[in-house]
């Protein structure tokens, strides 16, 4: 399946692309699919065509192919805390999940190597510290 277009914030692409890079030598398969999302999402510099998409720092709800529902927030690799629903960019979930919005799907692999598809039925904006 061709995977769904994405839109990422210019500030999240600048910084996840330096981590993925950053990586390189130590995981290169998480690297590369990380580098990979980046590569193939439109970058956006307004706030408002990124409202309602996954963005770090996001909480979403999605459904996976097996009828699960979950809750989950995006976050950086030192922010993750998988008992809090806190999922790091780092992790295949957390990869696929990166710019979609509500009703787009994604089929993904996890680290077992089975193949998953999930589909975004709510996304909560990152709310800005003023």
């Amino acid at each position: 399946m061709r995977k769904p277009s994405i839109i990422i914030s210019k500030a999240d692409h600048e910084r996840l692309t330096t981590l993925a890079n950053g990586l390189l030598e130590k995981k290169p398969e998480v690297a590369d699919a990380l580098l990979n999302e980046l590569e193939r999402a439109k970058v956006a510099s307004a706030a408002g065509s990124l409202q309602g998409t996954v963005q770090m720092g996001a909480t979403v709800d999605y459904e996976s192919d097996d009828g699960n529902k979950r809750r989950v927030t995006l976050v950086y690799p030192a922010d993750a805390d998988i008992a809090q629903g806190k999922v790091s960019i780092l992790t295949p979930i957390g990869t696929a999940l990166l710019g979609l919005k509500v009703g787009q799907s994604i089929d993904w692999t996890a680290n077992d190597g089975r193949s998953h598809r999930l589909t975004i039925t709510s996304v909560e904006d990152v709310v800005e510290a003023s």
